[in-house]
């Protein structure tokens, strides 16, 4: 320590002004919203989801004692002000396709034939998943996304060709099965052309290789489900949509011609 005097500096002892002793601490101190804080980081074992671990961490952490608290930080905050969100971003995704299918056709039955395959796909989808002991994490559910387009467009092409034959004058069955056959060579084309395309995500290494496992695998065996029982099942939706659209005319001509009869009576 340097003092001056008279204008002259001078070195004055430490022990004169404070007294000194060794001691320890951390070299860092955490604060969170002002509070003293610990910044614990982890990941959960093979077998089990994000979810479940930060379930298993709230649990631990209500037994703290009084006056202590936790929050969460990084992605673990993200996951939990977004939890639940990915059923809701799906289900709109369908709707949309849905309406958009009701403005092309100019009706609300015949897309139904197309947007029942997409369950078809997002079991394939949920299947491949489990079949590689991969979590249900939010990679994977944006490949779900993915798979309700892919699906859809399949179906559109055979329900776009029977609805044409069924215009031109055939019969509900012999459209759907000129629509399945005639359109089976560039459905397999278009969807084995994307399916071969994301098979490097689903055989991916190095690091960012757990994303691109969940988002491959998701879309991979949903569109293999998708195109497999799309060919399959969008000709007997679209019959039985067809069928129950023509029973319901019928009955409405039925009852709109019985009417005056009745009056007259």
């Amino acid at each position: 320590v340097r003092g001056t005097q008279n204008n002259v500096t001078s070195m004055i002892p430490l022990s004169t002004v404070a007294t000194a002793q060794n001691t320890t601490g951390p070299d860092v101190i955490n604060r969170y919203d002002m509070y003293d804080a610990v910044e614990i980081e982890g990941s959960q074992v093979p077998g089990y989801s994000s979810g479940q671990s930060m379930d298993a961490m709230q649990a631990l952490a209500a037994k703290l004692p009084t006056g202590y608290g936790y929050q969460w930080t990084g992605l673990s905050y993200q996951e939990s002000t977004t939890q639940g969100q990915s059923t809701i971003v799906l289900g709109i995704a369908i709707v949309f396709v849905f309406l958009v299918l009701a403005a092309l056709y100019e009706s609300w039955s015949v897309p139904l034939a197309v947007i029942l395959i997409v369950p078809l796909g997002i079991a394939g989808a949920l299947l491949a998943e489990w079949l590689r002991g991969l979590d249900n994490d939010v990679y994977a559910q944006i490949g779900f996304i993915m798979v309700v387009g892919l699906a859809a467009k399949n179906a559109i092409l055979i329900v776009e060709f029977a609805r044409l034959r069924l215009e031109g004058g055939a019969s509900i069955e012999k459209a759907a099965l000129e629509g399945a056959s005639i359109r089976f060579r560039p459905i397999l084309m278009t969807s084995f052309a994307f399916i071969f395309g994301v098979l490097p995500l689903v055989i991916a290494a190095g690091a960012g290789s757990a994303a691109r496992h969940s988002l491959g695998t998701s879309v991979f065996g949903g569109m293999i489900a998708a195109t497999v029982l799309g060919v399959l099942f969008v000709p007997v939706y679209f019959v039985a949509i067809e069928q129950l659209s023509a029973w319901r005319e019928k009955k409405k001509k039925t009852n709109g011609s019985q009417q005056p009869e009745e009056a007259r009576g």
